[in-house]
């Protein structure tokens, strides 16, 4: 009896959690800025008050929403939905659960989980959500034109997911672009630049059509050509700098561009661009900056000079330069959907410390240099030289970029004879700014020899003064004994001579 009693409650255990979890068959697609409603539900139908549900992403342990036995769990959402999301209980009770993310931003997209746990028990079910964003009408303008024909360049922006570009003539047939950008914006929304070349003068009408594959909605601008060749600035040019502009790290950048034949500009739009359309260095329109399409790394960098403006010359200024400011740049004249451009190079350079040079005693007794200095853009070259002017070869050379980009410097020459006297490390730009070291003479072994050098030359010195006292001593005994012969042999003369005459 006890033994069915067991048995009966496991079974009706068992089919209490005989659950599972059903989402929706298709994704729910919200716009971006709308809110979105995420659903799924249990089956067969039950109420979900007393239990567990947990919506995620990817990891279940950092959920975008957590609800447990009648209430939210507060403080557990993960980063990026917090206080973007909201429980639904209108249907609770019939096993339906749902969760509302507002404001659907780029990022919401993509897959996520509904896990919905009684006690050790649970089920989960997929949700996927689609988020699309419908960008602005599109806008051809023309620029050129050049010596490969006139360039259509179709812009748009504010797209999402990254849309299909394509373009037409006036009978309905594809034309092959040249060039096709779609830019991620940090909203997380693309910007469309597509690039159409025009090489036959009887095309008369194009158009640029761009699609949303999640919207199933396309955009579409259309231009009639030959009616923009004939204004004004189609004839027109613009000059920039024929050389690459040098600055250093922290100077001022000046790009000056001019129309010719001279025109006033007060009216035009200036465009200063890097490699694409969106977003901008700088925008002058309707005679004022406008900031709205300005990448993030210039805000607050750039100002416009406007002095001969009348004349069509601009000239931009780009203050506290960075090494990521090297590279070209396109300036653009336009009116009408008409454009001109030139294109200016700026080289960005920083001059690093003066090298410093150290000796160092390896284990087996030799000695290498070692070469260090910072603070360089671009990478430099690096070079050892010896009293002569001669190139050594180094042992090693890195180079390390820092937070700045700027360069570290470090070099090592293997010691193997007297060369080291003199040596210099030469660290130099591309453009010729150049910072040199010698290796000192105090650190080499020619010091060792003038400290030692006392030490041997007083020794024998004090043996030269000795041996020439000596021979001194001789030479003046030498002298007396000479002298004692002659004396005595002065006398014995005279004695022989007395004796002579005594007889």
């Amino acid at each position: 009896m006890k033994d069915t009693r067991s048995l009966s409650k496991f079974w009706r255990r068992f089919l209490s959690n005989d659950f599972r979890v059903v989402g929706p068959a298709l994704p729910i697609l919200a716009n971006v800025g709308e809110d979105a409603l995420l659903t799924c539900r249990l089956l067969p139908k039950r109420t979900t008050a007393r239990m567990e549900v947990r919506w995620y992403r990817s990891d279940p342990d950092t959920p975008v929403m957590l609800y447990r036995d009648g209430a939210e769990v507060p403080g557990l959402a993960m980063e990026g939905y917090r206080g973007r999301v909201e429980w639904m209980e209108d249907s609770t009770e019939e096993g339906s659960v749902a969760l509302k993310i507002r404001q659907v931003q780029p990022g919401d997209d993509g897959q996520y989980w509904c896990r919905i746990q009684e006690g050790d028990y649970w089920r989960e079910a997929s949700v996927l959500l689609q988020v699309a964003a419908l960008g602005s009408s599109p806008n051809i303008h023309v620029e050129g034109p050049g010596e490969e024909g006139v360039q259509l360049v179709c812009t748009s922006r504010g797209w999402f997911p990254e849309p299909e570009v394509y373009w037409e003539g006036i009978r309905g047939e594809k034309l092959m672009s040249l060039s096709e950008n779609h830019v991620y914006g940090e909203d997380g929304l693309f910007s469309v630049e597509d690039t159409l070349v025009v090489r036959n003068d009887s095309v008369e009408t194009i158009s640029c059509f761009i699609y949303n594959r999640g919207l199933r909605e396309p955009q579409e601008a259309t231009i009639a050509l030959p009616e923009k060749l004939q204004t004004e600035l189609a004839s027109s040019r613009v000059i920039g700098p024929s050389q690459a502009i040098p600055v250093r790290v922290g100077e001022t950048i000046e790009l000056t561009c001019q129309l010719s034949p001279q025109t006033d500009a007060q009216s035009l739009e200036v465009r200063w661009l890097r490699a694409r359309y969106y977003p901008v260095v700088h925008v002058y329109t309707n005679g004022a900056h406008e900031a709205g399409e300005q990448m993030a790394e210039y805000r607050g960098r750039t100002s416009l000079v406007t002095d001969a403006i009348h004349e069509g010359k601009l000239t931009l200024q780009i203050h506290n330069a960075r090494t990521s400011d090297e590279g070209q740049y396109r300036c653009l004249f336009g009116k009408d959907g008409v454009y001109q451009e030139a294109r200016v190079d700026v080289q960005v350079m920083a001059v690093g410390s003066t090298p410093q040079i150290t000796r160092e005693v390896l284990k087996d007794g030799g000695t290498q240099l070692r070469c260090t200095s910072d603070g360089w853009f671009p990478r430099p070259h690096v070079q050892w030289r010896d009293r002569d002017g001669r190139t050594l070869p180094s042992f090693s050379e890195a180079f390390r970029q820092g937070s700045q980009e700027l360069f570290q410097v470090e070099t090592l020459l293997l010691v193997t004879n007297g060369s080291m006297v003199n040596v210099t490390c030469s660290i130099s730009l591309p453009l010729g700014e150049e910072k040199t070291a010698r290796f000192p003479l105090s650190d080499s072994r020619i010091a060792l020899l003038w400290m030692t050098l006392p030490v041997l030359v007083l020794p024998l010195a004090m043996a030269v003064d000795l041996i020439k006292v000596k021979r001194r001593t001789k030479d003046q005994k030498h002298n007396g004994n000479r002298e004692n012969d002659r004396n005595g042999e002065s006398q014995r003369r005279r004695l022989s001579s007395d004796d002579e005459r005594l007889r």
